[in-house]
């Protein structure tokens, strides 16, 4: 999947003063037994450098990462 392709967002937390925002994406998959869908994979950037390197993390790895976040 192209990143250019993904809807990137800010967290509401982030103020509009710059400099050290992450931004971040869901690519999304369909399950073909229940019709649900669910990210896959969770796309991470720097606000600053939006065409530079990306990191990309399971849904798993994000949803433990935010738990001990919160």
């Amino acid at each position: 999947m192209s990143t250019e392709a993904l809807q990137w967002f800010k967290s509401t937390y982030s103020g509009d003063e710059g400099g050290q925002c992450l931004e971040v994406a869901y690519a999304w998959r369909k399950s073909s037994h229940s019709g649900s869908e669910g990210p896959h994979t969770i796309h991470i950037r720097d606000s600053k450098t939006p065409t530079g390197p990306t990191l990309q993390v399971t849904a798993t790895a994000w949803s433990a990462f935010i738990a001990t976040t919160a």
